[in-house]
């Protein structure tokens, strides 16, 4: 059985994803496809696997969840399952810890490596990547709206001159399971098309139904100030979505992303593969020549002053 872990990651498109395998299940099941969504993985199933609780000093209460992942694994095999879909962007870590030490998925790899006593450290292994500058703004926004305090003009300028970028979340993560095939897909290029994502991933034909679907937006402004009052005082006026970041700010993000990006194309020091687009048709690097010809058919190359005179 193939095992995808679809790690997403926070601010990607994750809920308009989920929504879709959720409410194409059936047709999945049709294919061969099993899909473990964060309504199965975060029920229960991966109890132990992380630290937390007595999870972070008891090796024995790890090894009993991985069993339990493993047993429900067997279950699938004997039902001719080809494919298992884990989908969770909480596996590469939560989006608080993120917020609160204002750093980008620092502890990828340590988390993954702990997966591996479940799925083996060879599954196929996907990875989300946005903006810095887009990806903090909406994490921050998203933080917000559920209680977390905004942070002060000094943070914003602490992150866009960060040196942890997605080339070392999927550095860390590609060390941590040297036996994985780590794919990379932009947020830019995928983020309505969750259908021509599953088909990426899986090699199998997606299902059209429910593909269209946008959920959980980064909050405008105006229902910031409604959902957090507290908050109201520390954010800018008017409404549109929240940019915290000054324009020499976003810049540098954007930069770093873009470093990030050429990396993934120049083939990530062996470590990971830039997911491309199906729908883009790629350039020919020489067209052909055919029909081209200098002048008219009847011009002649020599005796013209001949003539002339």
């Amino acid at each position: 059985m193939k095992i995808i872990l679809h790690c997403g990651t926070h601010r990607c498109a994750n809920a308009s994803f989920h929504d879709y395998l959720r409410l194409n299940a059936p047709a999945l099941a049709g294919r061969g496809i099993a899909v473990w969504g964060p309504q199965r993985t975060r029920a229960g199933l991966f109890d132990g696997l992380q630290p937390g609780g007595l999870a972070a000093v008891s090796p024995r209460l790890q090894r009993r969840a991985a069993g339990r992942v493993q047993l429900h694994m067997q279950r699938l095999t004997a039902q001719d399952t080809g494919t298992l879909l884990v989908s969770d962007a909480a596996m590469l870590g939560p989006l608080r810890d993120n917020l609160c030490s204002q750093t980008l998925y620092r502890a990828a790899g340590e988390r993954m490596a702990r997966f591996t006593l479940a799925f083996g450290d060879a599954p196929d292994v996907v990875i989300s990547i946005r903006n810095l500058a887009g990806y903090w703004a909406s994490a921050f926004a998203r933080g917000v709206e559920q209680g977390h305090p905004v942070p002060q003009a000094d943070a914003f300028e602490r992150l866009s001159q960060a040196r942890r970028g997605w080339r070392d979340v999927i550095s860390d993560v590609a060390c941590a399971m040297p036996g994985a095939r780590v794919r990379v897909v932009p947020y830019e290029t995928f983020c309505a098309r969750p259908d021509v994502v599953l088909a990426g991933l899986t090699g199998a034909e997606a299902p059209k139904a429910h593909a269209r679907q946008h959920l959980l937006p980064a909050p405008h402004l105006d229902a910031l100030r409604a959902s957090a009052p507290g908050a109201a005082g520390a954010l800018p006026q008017g409404q549109g979505r929240w940019q915290p970041f000054t324009p020499v700010q976003a810049a540098r993000l954007q930069e770093r992303y873009t470093d990030d990006l050429m990396w993934l194309a120049g083939g990530a020091d062996g470590l990971a593969t830039l997911v491309a687009d199906p729908d883009k048709t790629a350039a020919v690097p020489n067209p052909p020549a055919n029909g081209l010809t200098r002048g008219r058919p009847n011009d002649r190359e020599e005796g013209r002053v001949a003539d002339a005179g």
